[in-house]
């Protein structure tokens, strides 16, 4: 049967079973819920593991029961009666010829309560708990007593509303039964993998499915088990080959050779006008993008550099080289006010060099966009600097060469593969329309990737890495305060107004949630105006104090930005639109309020705004624990880690071990992580396996890299190619 059929014929259903699956036409109700948790060939379903088991392959007798203890009684019902104090509830009590035990449920049917009739012999699972008056279990799972018990241990599926543990793992037995589990490991390399070698994978999954009561749940739990490490080695495998692919199939493209040129061009006229010199970090990965853009094959390169490392002037040399040889170029940022901060400081640098830039937002006015795309579409923008509003349909590029995209890993696959497919056949190649030219892609990011995290999601990408701050970057000391200091942290924004520096105050909220109890930024933003006034006295010239939030109409946001640039407000009190691209190096001092409700990347991001003046600088996260004795475990981690670390790449690291690398990537595989069963904090050495074995494996074996390809990535080795 083809793996892509999603009919399921149950294997050896009981007689009394109630759930059946249609035929492939019309798709029923539970194969639609199949489909939207991910499950739609027979490989999904036997890749869909439990997230736990209950054993309920023995009959405990309560007698031999301890407190806490998860177990399986069975016995007869000798009392079941609704009762109504405290609340409604049907007590049910189960004489299992040692002790007695009372089931409690607050929530139940008139079917369950006829099922736990008195005289019926019944099977009860769950925590069984003492006290003055015997053992109870609240919300036991119940069925008849009677019949074999099972040999294996019984999994608990992740699954959605609306679809049954009992659907679900017939369906998980019937997908797992149909689909081709052929070894694709290339011949004779197993040993290299000991000690899950020794297991096929239809082993594997076939175990993990359905282990043995005699099992250690610890490797179960912390998928340490052989089986476990079957499994992690194959995922590991199909996503290396997968990066290889990528990477291979894009050396097949053409993309315009951008020869850097000499003489009085505008890379060097560029250089010579800026009023800074490049560091040699700089320098040296400036030399990278050049000698990659001089090729005829697509770049595909990632900048990473930590907050302030100048990641924005290497982007404009780059976007200069473009220029020089005859094409266009697009910038394009997750965020208006960031796309702005580019806009005008390229602008700044450009304009006097004769480089014309059009500005492309979702919210321009008609005629404003009319002319920009008027300017995109006759080449007269060499370089276009904008939003997603860059990839919409309208946007028609003259001869677009380089694509540079801003924090990368805010953008969806399919946004960041729009952006490349606006290229076109450029100049000198009007006879080429068999082949057009992929544009050469650069991304940025200021959050700096781990090495394992690079090793494994970004395979395909070379990497460049701006470790070098520039000259004048003074160190920003974090301090993590109690909420119940605000008053202290107040007197601290006073001084340093006195002394004629600006402040950010960061607030994660602009509106009360009764979810998160949080201060909002319209009550901070009238606090401190108060405070500041105050402490000025009477008489004295107002404190100005901004707000800026991302319900605020797009003008009014860059009006208040704009005053905060020029030193006319003294305190902005923002939620994280300022997160990244803001950079007043006049501002000394960050609050970030209820700093625990921000991620560790966020944080870093936010403490990056200040120390960009001579000025001393600090950070302050002030968090609460709000009716809790004290702060998460995960929180605190976060807190501990800012106070001890301004190096973007440890931040990076211990995010990646508190976060995990799908909420680490964001939107990189649009939400979709791609290692569901491999941790690069513990399976490095399966990792350098699986990069060693991939190329081998592709060259020899294309046959087999294919098919493991398709059995573990599917349609989502398309991620990979953005």
């Amino acid at each position: 049967m083809p793996e892509s059929s999603l009919s399921i014929t149950l294997i050896e259903p009981k007689a009394d079973a109630k759930v059946s699956v249609a035929a492939p036409a019309p798709k029923n109700a539970m194969q639609k819920l199949l489909e939207k948790l991910g499950l739609k060939r027979d490989i999904d379903l036997a890749l869909h593991l439990p997230l736990r088991y209950e054993d309920e392959t023995r009959i405990t007798r309560l007698r031999d029961a301890r407190e806490g203890d998860m177990i399986q009684i069975e016995g007869e019902v000798v009392e079941s009666e609704v009762v109504y104090k405290p609340r409604r509830q049907l007590l049910v009590k189960l004489d299992d010829g040692s002790d007695v035990c009372t089931l409690r449920f607050f929530n139940f049917y008139p079917n369950q309560q006829k099922a736990l009739s008195v005289g019926n012999r019944i099977r009860a699972r769950g925590e069984v708990r003492g006290g003055f008056l015997g053992w109870t279990m609240l919300h036991p799972h119940c069925k008849p007593a009677g019949g074999d018990l099972p040999t294996a241990l019984t999994p608990v599926y992740p699954t959605m509303a609306g679809m049954p543990q009992a659907y679900l793992r017939k369906a998980v037995l019937s997908g797992l039964a149909r689909a081709e589990l052929s070894d694709t490991f290339a011949p004779g390399d197993l040993s290299q993998i000991n000690p899950h070698a020794l297991w096929t994978l239809r082993q594997a999954l076939q175990f993990l499915h359905h282990p043995t009561p005699d099992v250690s749940l610890d490797t179960l739990m912390d998928h340490s088990h052989p089986a476990w490490q079957r499994l992690k080695a194959e995922e590991l495998l199909a996503q290396q080959l997968s990066q290889l692919q990528s990477r291979r199939a894009r050396a097949e493209l053409r993309a315009p050779p951008l020869q850097g040129k000499v003489g009085d061009t505008l890379h060097a006229r560029l250089l010579a006008a800026l009023p800074f010199a490049l560091t040699g970090a700089q320098q040296r990965v400036g030399f990278e993008i050049a000698k990659d853009m001089a090729r005829n094959v697509p770049m595909h390169r990632l900048l990473q550099g930590d907050v302030g490392a100048g990641k924005t002037v290497v982007a404009a040399l780059a976007a200069t080289i473009c220029m020089d040889a005859g094409w266009q170029c697009a910038l394009m940022a997750p965020t208006e006010i960031l796309a702005e901060q580019h806009f005008r400081k390229l602008v700044s640098w450009l304009e006097p060099l004769g480089i014309t830039t059009a500005w492309l937002i979702g919210s321009q006015k008609t005629k404003a966009r009319r002319e920009a795309l008027a300017m995109i579409e006759s080449g007269e923008a060499k370089l276009v600097v904008g939003t997603h509003a860059v990839i919409q349909d309208k946007v028609r590029f003259q001869n677009l060469a380089l694509a540079i995209i801003d924090e990368q890993h805010r953008f969806g696959v399919a946004q960041r593969l729009a952006l490349r497919s606006k290229a076109s056949v450029g100049p000198g190649h009007g006879d080429d329309k068999a082949h057009p030219f992929e544009p050469h892609l650069l991304m940025m990011t200021a959050t700096p990737i781990p090495r394992t995290l690079a090793m494994s999601y970004y395979a395909d990408l070379d990497v460049s890495t701006l470790d070098e701050l520039p000259p004048g970057r003074t160190p920003i000391v974090t301090k993590v305060v109690n909420e119940a200091r605000r008053g202290e942290v107040v007197q601290r924004i006073r001084a340093q107004v006195a002394e004629g520096r600006q402040v950010y105050w960061v607030c994660p909220l602009i509106e009360e949630s009764e979810a998160l109890d949080l201060t909002n930024a319209t009550e901070t933003h009238a606090e401190l105006s108060h405070a500041l006034q105050q402490a000025a006295g009477p008489g004295a010239a107002p404190v100005q104090v901004g707000l800026l939030h991302s319900r605020m109409p797009t003008d009014e946001k860059k009006a208040v930005m704009a005053d905060f640039v020029a030193g006319k407000t003294a305190v902005l009190v923002s939620t994280t639109v300022i997160e990244v691209g803001v950079d007043v190096p006049n501002a000394s001092l960050m609050v970030v309020e209820h700093a625990e409700r921000f991620g560790l990347s966020q944080l870093h991001q936010l403490r990056g705004r200040v120390g960009r003046g001579a000025a001393a600088s600090a950070c302050v996260l002030l968090y609460s624990t709000g009716d809790a004795p004290r702060l998460g475990e995960a929180a605190r981690e976060r807190l501990r880690a800012m106070a001890e670390t301004n190096d973007g790449f440890e931040i990076a690291r211990r995010d990646l071990e508190i976060r995990g690398p799908g909420e680490f990537l964001g939107a990189r595989q649009s939400g979709d992580a791609m290692l569901r069963f491999a941790d690069l904090a513990t399976d490095a050495a399966l990792l350098e396996w699986a990069r060693q074995e991939a190329p081998m494996m592709l060259d020899r074996y294309p046959h087999l890299a294919e098919k493991h390809v398709q059995r573990w990535l599917g349609t989502k080795a398309e991620f990979l190619k953005a």
